[in-house]
């Protein structure tokens, strides 16, 4: 009965980062140049891994869907942003909003999954390196990579059920440049204390539990490394996994924040967005390109190929 008095919502209003039009047209320069570089480091990384027969290894085959990944984060959000700056209907219909916080619980839990995965893969290389072709078979790799997409759609199906019977209904704004589920509790005139049980809990097992795991395998690896007597060597093991470690705390550091913060609409919660949707896969690129010899050598050996062809 309570719904009579309101009027159904079809559409949102994404306020954005700014409602200065001469503050948009700054930001709309930067978004679009930040998004452009995105896909070229992401899709670099995808030709050279893919290309370069020196990286065809479980390391680098994690690392390549790990580009592919970032490629789908960014597109998720970066181009309606862009849309969104230039216009001056900022708007997005309900079930589109929906769309994008299903294919940001998707892309953000498999990433997570696959850092998991990635973790293990450096502590078998640095642990049992004797034994690491045998125990990273490519059925093995295969199956962590396939059950990181099923971890991840697990995730996004759980979080997006609930919010499919949301009612919306008065204020149709929200304070964000992009639909995350904390922005649209606001906003519902339904209960949404399961939706948010189910967020949190599950913010939890995938943030907690698979940092939890990443931690044991530094530990082990750390502990590896501490026995490695030339300060070279260790120098050199370590420098294998500060890429992963820097990818790591990125990710985790903004998303944690973001979702397990209250909402409250603040800067503070459009800088994190910011952070693990847009900089991060920005980043991710050039930690792997510019610290790994292994990579610059690779993309050398690509370009020279094809500039002779």
């Amino acid at each position: 009965m309570a719904l009579e008095n309101h009027s159904t919502i079809n559409e949102f209003i994404l306020l954005g980062l700014s409602a200065a039009p001469h503050i948009q047209a700054i930001f709309f320069g930067l978004f679009l140049e930040v998004y452009l570089l995105t896909m070229t480091g992401n899709l670099m990384m995808l030709v050279v891994i893919r290309a370069d027969s020196h990286l065809h290894t479980p390391m680098y085959f994690f690392l390549s869907h790990l580009s592919f990944l970032d490629l789908c984060f960014s597109s998720i959000t970066v181009p309606k942003l862009l849309e969104n700056l230039l216009s001056q209907k900022k708007t997005i219909s309900v079930k589109g909003c929906l769309a994008q916080v299903f294919f940001l619980f998707e892309s953000g839990a498999t990433e997570v999954c696959l850092l998991t995965v990635m973790a293990y893969d450096r502590y078998v290389a640095i642990c049992n390196p004797l034994l690491y072709k045998q125990m990273m078979s490519n059925e093995l790799c295969k199956g962590l990579m396939w059950g990181s997409w099923g971890l991840g759609f697990l995730n996004a199906l759980l979080n997006i059920l609930p919010a499919i019977n949301f009612d919306f209904c008065g204020d149709d704004s929200i304070p964000h440049f992009s639909c995350e589920l904390p922005s649209l509790f606001p906003l519902s005139c339904s209960d949404v204390s399961t939706s948010y049980t189910v967020l949190f809990g599950s913010s939890l097992l995938y943030g907690l539990g698979t940092c939890f795991l990443i931690f044991y395998s530094y530990a082990h690896i750390v502990s590896t490394i501490l026995r490695i007597c030339s300060s070279s060597g260790r120098s050199k093991t370590f420098s294998t996994c500060s890429s992963h470690l820097t990818t790591v705390l990125l990710l985790y550091g903004s998303a944690f924040l973001r979702y397990l913060m209250p909402t409250s609409g603040s800067p503070v919660e459009l800088i994190f967005s910011v952070q693990y949707s847009v900089i991060t896969p920005l980043v991710n690129p050039l930690i792997y390109s510019l610290k790994n010899n292994e990579v610059k050598a690779a993309v050398k050996r690509t370009l020279r190929k094809y500039l002779h062809y």
